[in-house]
C-alpha cells in the first residue's frame, strides 16, 4: 500500500506543528495583503487590481481562519477539553472550500499568488488528514461510551 494513501495518525505533535504552521501562513497573508492594499497608482487597472486583492484577501484570510478553528478543536481535544464525539460532531473542514479566481489572482503580483497558493495546498493537506482519520478509525461513540466519559468512568476500570 502507497503510504501517502494509509489513514493518518493524527497526534499532539502533528497538531502542534501544523498550528505553528497554520499562524505563520495567516500572518504572512495578512501582512502581504495589507502591503499589496497600498495606493497602485502606476496601473490602468487599479480598480480591478484593489478589487482582485480585496476578494482574495479575504478568500484566503477565511480559508486561514477555517483552518485554525479546526487545529484549535484538536488541540482542546487532546487537551481534554472536547470529547471525540464533540470533536466528531463540530471539527469538520469543508471539503471544497472554493480557490482562489483565477483572473483574479493573475493581476497579483507574483508573491502573493504564491502565498495564495500555499494556503490552498495547506488547506488541502489538513482536508486530506480529517478525511484519513475519519476513514482509518475514528467512529462515533456508542451511547454507552458517551455516558461512562461523561460520568469519568473508564472503560478498564
Amino acid at each position: 500500500m502507497d503510504p501517502m494513501s494509509q489513514p493518518v495518525a493524527i497526534n499532539p505533535r502533528i497538531i502542534e506543528a501544523l498550528y505553528c504552521e497554520a499562524l505563520i501562513l495567516a500572518d504572512e497573508a495578512r501582512t502581504a495583503f495589507e502591503k499589496a492594499m497600498r495606493p497602485v497608482t502606476d496601473r490602468d487597472d487599479e480598480d480591478l487590481v484593489r478589487i482582485a486583492l480585496s476578494c482574495e484577501a479575504l478568500r484566503t484570510t477565511t480559508r486561514m481562519m477555517h483552518a485554525l478553528a479546526w487545529l484549535l478543536n484538536y488541540r482542546a481535544y487532546f487537551n481534554g477539553e472536547l470529547t471525540e464525539f464533540q470533536l466528531l460532531r463540530q471539527a469538520r473542514l469543508t471539503q471544497n472550500y472554493p480557490g482562489a479566481d483565477a483572473e483574479r489572482l493573475a493581476l497579483l503580483d507574483a508573491g502573493t499568488r504564491e502565498l495564495v497558493g500555499a494556503t490552498e495546498r495547506f488547506y488541502a493537506r489538513l482536508v486530506r488528514i480529517e478525511k484519513g482519520w475519519r476513514q482509518g478509525g475514528a467512529k462515533a461513540p456508542t451511547a454507552i461510551s458517551r455516558l461512562e466519559e461523561r460520568l469519568g468512568i473508564s472503560a478498564a476500570g
